[in-house]
């Protein structure tokens, strides 16, 4: 199952890598046109994340490096790692285009802390949308203690795992459809599109992907001898997750339209490893 969730999900990433870097939704042009732009997602971040300049930072999962970038415009000193070779292709192209100095590493992001030398980092930084491809919340949250140095930071904003189990297909009602917690066995999709507005129809359409309810995922960190420091749950997220039944806000944010306090969309989770 291993090498087959990674082979597959790395398949599908390499076919939406040049795809996303062409849409405007990542807004690859305004990064070479305006030497001080920031992605949404990091725009979104920034009051909870807070001063990051003179910071040595690891971006796991940084698929084409929009958000890596954007934090080392913010002064930190940023090393992105993702395990499609396409997405790094588009990241480092970003990067040498900008003039930005960024590292950029090849790597599942289990193997992090051998794929980075061992290198310890002030902060570990992970965008929304990655932790649905991970298999083991245990594992990430081991890999997580490997990469920061003690009293180094994590910060993650990410789908919260209660929208996480509605299905999608029902455009009239709230139904959850999918599990809550982390399950031995993925869940299977076939989809030939992606989040961005795009024509693009895909070949690699098979993925596999988990879900972590908040329990396992604090009680992981815990585990790995971090400490929470801040949670924070959001009405909003940088996709129209549920069709038809959101609407687009401010900086790319989609809410519910109706009873928006029904349902947390996003999270911001906070952490530091033990001194």
């Amino acid at each position: 199952m291993t090498d087959n969730y990674l082979l597959l999900n790395r398949a599908n990433w390499d076919e939406r890598a040049p795809v996303h870097a062409a849409s405007r939704d990542y807004a690859v042009e305004r990064f070479l046109a305006e030497p001080d732009f920031l992605s949404e997602v990091v725009r979104f971040d920034l009051p909870l994340l807070g001063e990051v300049s003179g910071l040595r930072g690891v971006h796991l999962q940084c698929h084409i490096g929009t958000d890596t970038l954007s934090l080392a415009r913010l002064g930190a000193t940023m090393t992105g790692l993702d395990f499609s070779p396409a997405s790094l292709a588009q990241a480092r192209t970003l990067a040498e285009k900008t003039g930005a100095h960024v590292d950029f590493v090849e790597s599942d992001v289990y193997d992090a802390v051998s794929a980075l030398g061992g290198a310890q980092f002030d902060l570990v930084y992970t965008g929304i949308g990655a932790l649905c491809w991970l298999p083991s919340i245990d594992r990430w949250a081991r890999t997580v203690a490997g990469l920061l140095r003690p009293g180094g930071r994590l910060f993650i904003r990410e789908i919260h795992p209660t929208l996480a189990t509605i299905d999608e297909t029902h455009t009239d009602r709230l139904v959850i459809g999918y599990p809550y917690f982390e399950t031995p066995e993925p869940m299977v999709f076939s989809d030939g599109g992606t989040y961005v507005e795009s024509d693009v129809q895909f070949d690699q359409t098979t993925t596999h992907e988990w879900n972590h309810g908040f329990g396992e995922m604090v009680t992981a960190l815990l585990n790995a001898g971090l400490s929470i420091t801040g949670l924070t749950e959001h009405r909003s997220v940088p996709w129209e997750a549920l069709p038809g039944q959101m609407t687009l806000g401010t900086g790319g944010e989609w809410h519910l339209t109706e009873h928006p306090e029904r349902l947390p969309l996003s999270y911001t989770l906070q952490a530091r490893k033990l001194e």
